[in-house]
C-alpha cells in the first residue's frame, strides 16, 4: 500500500498532479477530473477492446460494448478513490471492465447507454465461451504496455518536430524499440550521409529520452513511487513476453 511520508515529500510532489490523482481526489463532478480521465481512457482504449474481444466474437459488438463500458466508466469516475487498487489506474481499469462484463452477462439486458446500443453476443460473455485461446488478462497487459510505448513515441515525435528534427526521427524510429545491429547502423549512416558514431549517438539519445517518456507516461497512471516501480516492472515483463512470441 502506498504511504505518504514527510521524508519523501519532494518525490511525492510529482505524483500529486498526475491525471490519475486528479481523478481520485475529485468527487466526480469536477471538469478537470473528467477531462483527465477521458485522456486516460482514450489512451488506453485498445487494451480494454482486446480484453472485450476475447469474450465477444463479433467485432462490431465488441466495439459497441467497449464504447458502452467507457461511457459507464466515466459516469462512475467519482467512485475511483474507493477502489482497493487505487494506486494504479491499470489495475483499476481492468477490474472495472471485468465487473462490467460480468454485469452484462448476468443481466443479459440490452445496454441502453450511448444511443440505445444493443448487443447480439452478450451470451458469449460466459467464461467458458471465450473467443480465442490466449489468456485475456495477458492480452490486456501486453496491449497496455504497447499503449504506453505508443503514447511515449507520440510525445517523442512531437519533441522532434519542435526541434525541427522530424525527418531524422522518422528515419531512426525503427531503431528505438529494437536495438540496431552494426549493418543497420552502416546502412542508415550511408543513407543519411552521417558518420556511424554520430548516428549511434543520436539513436542512443533518442532511446534514453524514450525511456524517460515511458516513465513519465506511467507516472500519469499512478499516485506514488512504489506503484510506479511496479508498473515499470510489469510493463517490461509484458513487452518481453511479446518479444518471445
Amino acid at each position: 500500500m502506498c504511504l505518504v511520508r514527510v521524508a519523501v515529500g519532494a518525490r511525492m510532489q510529482r505524483f500529486e498532479t498526475t491525471r490519475w490523482s486528479i481523478v481520485q481526489t475529485a468527487a466526480g463532478g469536477e471538469s478537470s477530473a473528467r477531462a483527465a480521465l477521458e485522456i486516460l481512457c482514450r489512451t488506453y482504449r485498445n487494451p480494454v477492446l482486446a480484453y472485450v474481444r476475447h469474450h465477444i466474437r463479433d467485432v462490431d459488438s465488441a466495439e459497441d460494448l467497449t464504447q458502452a463500458f467507457f461511457l459507464h466508466f466515466l459516469e462512475r469516475a467519482g467512485h475511483a478513490a474507493a477502489d482497493p487498487a487505487r494506486g494504479r489506474f491499470r489495475a483499476y481499469l481492468l477490474t472495472a471492465v471485468k465487473r462490467f462484463l460480468i454485469d452484462q452477462h448476468e443481466s443479459k439486458l440490452a445496454v441502453k447507454r450511448g444511443g440505445g446500443i444493443r448487443f447480439e453476443s452478450v451470451d458469449a460473455l460466459d467464461a467458458g465461451d471465450i473467443a480465442g485461446g490466449e489468456d485475456p488478462e495477458a492480452m490486456f497487459e501486453r496491449d497496455w504496455a504497447l499503449a504506453v510505448l505508443d503514447a511515449a513515441l507520440v510525445r517523442l515525435r512531437e519533441e522532434a518536430r519542435a526541434a525541427d528534427k522530424l525527418a531524422l526521427f522518422d528515419r531512426l524510429r525503427e531503431f528505438l524499440i529494437e536495438r540496431p545491429g552494426d549493418t543497420d547502423y552502416a546502412r542508415l549512416a550511408e543513407a543519411l550521409s552521417l558518420r556511424r558514431n554520430t548516428l549511434a549517438v543520436a539513436v542512443h539519445r533518442l532511446r534514453q529520452r524514450l525511456r524517460e517518456l515511458v516513465r513519465a507516461e506511467i507516472r500519469e497512471t499512478t499516485n506514488c513511487p512504489e506503484a510506479l516501480q511496479r508498473e515499470l516492472t510489469e510493463l517490461h515483463s509484458a513487452l518481453s513476453t511479446r518479444g518471445e512470441e
